[in-house]
């Protein structure tokens, strides 16, 4: 009998439930059953790619991005009551999902309380130093200790220089059980012509995403060449809409979007993590817009455009014009992206 192993991706933008998209294929590949648990656009998203597949609902960590970015961390800490108590009920909830459901292994991206001492847990992240201002020692260390708790961590990454991480994913000194398994993406580099100069794809909680739609759909009012623009909203049905030169999506599923990036010249983004590791899979050139407030995105904008990988701008101060930057910078480096999923996996096949 295949053993049952829950999959759990935060629902934080779209990122934690894409980059787990090439893990519940291969745990397939392998002979697992993946259960997949979580909840929000990220739950949908991911039934969407397998309606095959049995979905649970998690408690939501009711994550809110302030309206001004100055204001982002404070708004996480006026919300953290909130986000305790659902890791404490998911934590709860997991007790009778393992009996229930009998799940063999837990794979956690970033849900803090999808764990158990009963089976094989593994927790899934690209941030073992947790950037927040002054306060980076202390949310850090708090990380780190919830991390410990699980039996593995799972960095995607390279563990040596080069890496798209740095210091985010990278610990000088550490007693965590991490392993580096490379860059994940579910999408492929495939040589196809190009159908549009510039892809547009968006994502993150509200109510920063739509701040930056509005503003790009403006920008975009000056810019001549044939855009794609993905939304990021995922919706019941995919809607297409074209407007002079911009063709608008509401979402698109993994196949639909591979296409597309590989149909772009460029791409304009923000720099979530699970956005960089697909450009650097795709080997595509890129101008950042990171969420404002959001340190680690702030701080992946930054740490490219000072290595002269990819330009960036805030998104207060971005313009059209700035898009003439990117042919100025080298791109993302190319990876080694194979993963050794069956030596991974070999945790969950202990009785």
């Amino acid at each position: 009998m295949n053993k049952n192993i829950l999959v759990a991706p935060l629902n934080w933008g779209l990122g934690h439930a894409t980059r787990c998209i090439p893990i519940i294929k291969e745990l397939e590949n392998q002979g697992f059953n993946p259960i997949i648990a979580s909840d929000g656009v990220s739950l949908d998203l991911l039934k969407k790619e397998f309606p095959h597949l049995k979905t649970l609902e998690l408690p939501s960590y009711q994550i809110e991005y302030a309206k001004k970015g100055e204001n982002f961390k404070w708004k996480l800490i006026k919300n953290s009551p909130k986000t305790i108590n659902a890791i404490l009920s998911e934590k709860k909830l997991v007790k009778e999902l393992i009996k229930e459901h009998e799940i063999t292994g837990i794979i956690s991206d970033n849900r803090l309380g999808v764990r158990s001492k009963k089976v094989p847990s593994v927790f899934i992240t690209h941030q073992l130093t947790v950037l927040s201002g002054k306060t980076t020692w202390i949310s850090s260390k708090l990380h780190q200790f919830f991390i410990s708790k699980f039996n593995e961590c799972w960095v995607p990454d390279a563990e040596d220089k080069p890496n798209l991480t740095g210091k985010l994913g990278h610990l000088k000194d550490s007693d965590l059980e991490v392993k580096y398994i490379g860059v994940l993406s579910r999408l492929e580099k495939k040589e196809l012509p190009i159908k549009y100069d510039l892809m547009v794809i968006l994502s993150g909680p509200e109510p920063q995403r739509t701040f930056l739609e509005e503003k790009l759909i403006e920008e975009l009012k000056n810019y001549d060449e044939k855009v794609v623009f993905i939304k990021g909203k995922i919706e019941p049905e995919q809607k297409k809409e074209e407007i002079d030169n911009v063709t608008f999506y509401n979402f698109m599923q993994t196949e639909e979007l591979e296409k597309t990036f590989n149909e772009s010249n460029f791409v304009l983004c923000r720099s979530g993590y699970t956005t960089v590791m697909d450009l650097a899979k795709l080997e595509k050139k890129a101008f950042f817009i990171p969420t404002p407030g959001q340190f680690e995105q702030e701080f992946l904008a930054k740490k490219y455009k000072r290595e002269g990988i990819l330009p960036m701008a805030k998104q207060d101060d971005f313009k059209i014009t700035d898009l003439d930057a990117i042919w100025l910078y080298q791109g993302l480096p190319k990876f080694n992206s194979n993963v050794d999923w069956k030596k991974l996996f070999l945790l969950f096949e202990s009785e």
